[in-house]
């Protein structure tokens, strides 16, 4: 997709469809390729249509982050639905995790003893409706426990009533250059340890989860039984510069257009400034990153500074500077900032403008 429709108004987010599918449809061919279920985490886009056609393409249900994610998917008719989070559950959770459970088969994190009888205190007398699956850290160093501490956890969250399925981790550390293939290594060793525990100790697992976008398509034997990618989807500039897709594979883009250029005078750099700034790209910028952003079109330029609504880019030598009024596309690090910052997205084929779609779950944080 490299035409911006004429009837965007710029800055806005943009979907190419034709990509999209084609991302839906590669990950659910590899996971059933390889034997494993896919239960894609749908907080990178937070969108009803895309999750429609990811369970149509054989998603058994999706991965949330947070209890109001999973009314709004819930209340869409999504039945299989995991919040992958350690939840520290009060009496206003525990009702919601009651409604949502009569919607629909739930499954949600826990990482301590503390949080699991908690959990199951708030619930009371509907704690068995609800599954839980223990964190493990699997080398991310975020949440979870240590592979060795799950059946502590176990113990007191199956004494608090909760009904334990298994265990899940994320294995985060992916996120950085030339750790996907190590890290995709220590998920297993962690899973396959962790579940062995649980099953020594004479839980039943019914559930390994596993998964993120950079070692989702790691071939070999895998100890979970599910994975969890969610930028897959989309994909982002964190995605192309770790070498987990390329720029074919990116659905998502920002229109943005040069409100302001500079040529190279006073010492100063060739530079533009987009009317794209973090308020719609997010500000995302690894310390291994190149810029906050990539250019699809002029892969060389380098988005060096973003303020609220601009994006300051450093032009090459090798192309001729863009005059005032150009639309460009930018791609944003971290797709899933950007899809949270938005109402609703531009959806295209074939340079045309063929839908818009709400981003539902936008700012359902808690």
């Amino acid at each position: 997709m490299n035409v911006i429709p004429a009837e965007v108004v710029t800055p806005a987010v943009m979907i190419d469809l034709d990509v999209l599918d084609r991302n839906i449809e590669r990950m659910a061919a590899s996971m059933l390729g390889r034997g494993l279920k896919l239960r894609p985490h749908v907080k990178t886009h937070k969108t009803l249509e895309i999750a429609r056609k990811q369970l149509a393409a054989g998603a058994v249900g999706i991965t949330v982050a947070t209890i109001g994610e999973a009314e709004v998917f819930a209340a869409d008719g999504v039945k299989d639905i995991f919040i992958a989070y350690p939840l520290w559950v009060e009496a206003p959770h525990a009702d919601r995790l009651r409604t949502l459970a009569a919607m629909c088969r739930l499954a949600v994190g826990v990482d301590s003893a503390e949080s699991a009888t908690a959990m199951g205190r708030q619930l009371g007398a509907d704690a068995g409706s609800i599954e839980v699956l223990i964190e493990v850290d699997s080398g991310h160093h975020r949440s979870g426990v240590l592979p060795d501490e799950v059946v502590d956890v176990a113990q007191a969250a199956a004494a608090a009533g909760l009904m334990v399925s298994g265990v899940f981790t994320f294995p985060g550390h992916s996120y950085k250059p030339g750790m996907p293939t190590g890290a995709a290594s220590n998920e297993n060793e962690a899973l396959g340890f962790a579940a062995a525990a649980l099953t020594s100790a004479g839980f039943e697992v019914k559930t390994i989860s596993g998964g993120s976008t950079p070692t989702a398509l790691i071939s070999g034997d895998s100890a979970a039984t599910e994975l969890r990618p969610g930028v897959y989807v989309l994909g982002d500039a964190q995605q192309l510069e770790l070498e987990r897709c390329t720029w074919d594979d990116i659905a998502l883009s920002v229109a943005a257009t040069v409100v302001s250029r500079h040529e190279a005078t006073g010492g100063n750099v060739r530079r533009v400034v987009v009317d794209a700034g973090s308020k719609i790209l997010g500000s995302d910028r690894p310390d291994w990153a190149t810029g906050y952003g990539r250019l699809p079109e002029y892969p060389e330029a380098k988005v060096t500074a973003l303020s609220e609504h601009h994006a300051t880019v450093v032009w090459p030598d090798s192309s001729e500077l863009p005059p005032l009024g150009t639309r460009l596309r930018v791609i944003p690090n971290h797709v899933c900032l950007a899809m949270n910052l938005v109402d609703g997205v531009t959806v295209v084929r074939d340079g045309a403008v063929v839908e818009q779609w709400a981003v539902a779950a936008r700012g359902r944080n808690n």
